[in-house]
């Protein structure tokens, strides 16, 4: 399975570039397993895993309030975290983000 991320500024327009993204497994038992981390690209974009994360609760945390505080921008979420289920592990998974200092929206993408 592989998974990926694309953020947008929908105030500006622009790509979200330099944010910090993370990607964890959730299991009910163990808690959250970091899985991937990284920086979005001058596109917005970053693959958060190229591997097999496996089936079950994933979550992908966006670092929004560092990210806005480095423009000199207010938000009102200090991060954004977006919990989905894999179904299928050979899949590709493509979770975007839609941001606005005070409202996000997402989808599941292809």
């Amino acid at each position: 399975m592989s998974v990926s991320t694309h953020v947008l500024d929908s105030v500006l327009g622009r790509p979200a570039a330099g944010m910090v993204v993370q990607l964890f497994a959730v299991s009910a038992t163990d808690g959250p397993e970091l899985l991937g981390e990284g920086v979005t690209d001058a596109d917005g974009r970053f693959r958060l895993a190229d591997h097999d994360t496996g089936t079950g609760a994933h979550r992908v945390v966006f670092a929004t309030g560092a990210w806005f505080a480095g423009q000199g921008r207010e938000t009102f979420y200090p991060t954004v975290s977006l919990d989905f289920t894999v179904v299928d592990g050979s899949a590709h998974h493509h979770v975007p983000l839609l941001l606005a200092p005070f409202a996000f929206s997402t989808y599941r993408g292809s």
